[in-house]
């Protein structure tokens, strides 16, 4: 048996997410695309040998709760043919993963023949083909449609990489040259941290670390159930209505019964409208992550973030619903329901906590993607997510201009590095006045950001939504918003 420090513990939860951490500068300084090394639309997790979740850096929330069922399809596939060297790789949302786009990299980590952990890398790559640059078109009907589907597979094996598959992703994808510089980017940010990870355990011993990689899920779980006792018992419903779907139908209505009853809770989405195709819906797994991102934050921020969270947190969706699509459903746009969730779940919460939360976030993620070719001929492709509306406004102050949702956190691009590196000009960027909304304190401004191309024949891809439904506020009144006309 082995005594448990809490201090030791304090010290072994940093290590962690410093190991994570470090691995996302890594990819930050030798990434290619502006979406990865700008935006840092990427995340980095620790988790034990079984895959259990025991740390995260500071990414990506969504990213995170996907972690746990992707790795566990990996391992489901390989069995016991995890070996030292190894990095496992997927991106299929059937597989445990959320959209094409985010490739999700496990690597093990062993001392003395002994897997102790495992350390995981997804970056957002910006394009590995499909039918549109960029791969998050609103209106694909089929996963076959959005690009490179890859199942469970060993990117590198015994330390080997699988030049097979790079060639495969190099060839499916427009622009790669800076693809494949975030695929290399991604395997070296592994490799750091697998070593640091493994300095770890040697320092810790396998038998001891194991020990407290236990306790400090279990830790995680108490601090979770002893956080939600305080907050009030009861059973809320809400609604939130996204546009359409991306081909024609809506708006579409999403559903949440949302039960609190002594150290749970319950979110149960089964009543949201039946899926009837496009892109913009998401994967069973995509909608458990954007819920604990939403609980998360009414949670104190010294819960340690792990598996033990999750445990005191139950989603139940609906097979066939826009919230629980099923093969082979196409989901590349499925982010857009994702920060729709976000404001059903926190519009419940604000309902059981009235007058603690601050007003629903104005819009949606502003997403566009542009390709076509350069002057010389040279083929690019701009990605780019906005914190377009911001937060919405809170009990005692103003929303943040340009905030980050709670389950995207991405940061903004600068105008000069979009210039130099697309034929591109901005023309002007900034906050728009008055947009705010009226009320004691006003939400987020919106912001305004006009492209102008240089050169003809551009495929341009938007993503937006909150054209028909409005904001919810924070008054009783404002909170029970009535569904957009069809």
């Amino acid at each position: 048996m082995t005594t448990i420090d809490p201090v030791r513990r304090e010290l072994l939860k940093n290590a962690l997410v410093t190991t994570a951490d470090n691995a996302l500068v890594m990819v930050m300084r030798t990434a290619r695309t502006s979406n990865v090394k700008n935006s840092m639309d990427f995340s980095a997790a620790v988790c034990d040998g079984a895959g259990r979740l025991v740390a995260q850096g500071v990414a990506v929330p969504v990213h995170l709760g996907v972690v746990m069922p992707a790795l566990e399809a990996c391992l489901a596939h390989f069995g016991d043919d995890v070996r030292e060297g190894d990095v496992l790789a997927s991106n299929d949302p059937y597989s445990g993963c959320s959209h094409l786009n985010d490739i999700y990299t496990f690597k093990p980590v062993f001392v003395d023949g002994k897997r102790v952990a495992f350390v995981s890398l997804i970056l957002h790559h910006s394009d590995l083909g499909g039918r549109v640059p960029g791969g998050n078109a609103a209106d694909s009907m089929e996963i076959f449609e959005e690009g490179l589907r890859i199942p469970p597979l060993k990117m590198v094996a015994g330390g080997l990489v699988n030049e097979t598959l790079m060639r495969i992703i190099e060839f499916n994808t427009r622009v790669p040259d800076r693809v494949m510089g975030d695929v290399r980017a991604q395997l070296a940010a592994l490799d750091q941290a697998a070593a640091e990870a493994e300095k770890l355990a040697r320092e810790w011993k396998p038998e001891v670390l194991e020990a407290y990689l236990d306790d400090l899920i279990d830790y995680a779980e108490i601090l979770t159930r002893s956080e939600l006792s305080k907050l009030p018992d009861g059973t809320v419903e809400f609604e939130e209505w996204n546009d359409d779907d991306g081909v024609g139908n809506g708006p579409i209505r999403i559903h949440l019964k949302l039960t609190k009853t002594g150290d749970q809770i319950e979110a149960d989405f089964s009543q949201t409208d039946v899926d009837l195709g496009g892109a913009v819906h998401c994967n069973r797994a995509f909608t458990v992550s954007c819920t604990y991102a939403a609980i998360r934050t009414v949670l104190s921020a010294a819960i340690p973030n792990n598996a033990g969270l999750y445990r005191a947190i139950t989603v139940k969706t609906k097979p066939g619903t826009f919230v629980d699509v099923t093969f082979p459903a196409a989901v590349g746009s499925r982010g857009q329901v994702g920060f729709r969730l976000r404001s059903i779940v926190l519009g419940a919460l604000a309902t059981l906590l009235p007058d603690q939360m601050p007003a629903c976030a104005g819009g949606s993620e502003f997403a566009i993607a542009a390709s076509g070719s350069d002057a010389n001929g040279r083929r690019f492709l701009h990605l780019e997510f906005h914190n377009n509306t911001g937060l919405g406004a809170n009990p005692d102050s103003d929303g943040q201009d340009a905030g980050p949702y709670c389950i995207g956190n991405l940061a903004n691009v600068p105008v000069e590095l979009i210039e130099a590196e697309n034929p591109i000009v901005i023309d002007e960027y900034g906050f728009l006045p008055d947009t705010g909304g009226a009320g004691r304190y006003r939400g987020a401004l919106g912001l305004v950001r006009q492209y102008r191309f240089l050169t003809d024949d551009i495929q341009v891809q938007v993503r937006a939504d909150r054209f028909k439904s409005k904001p919810w506020g924070c008054s009783a009144a404002a909170r029970a918003a009535e569904p957009p006309p069809r």
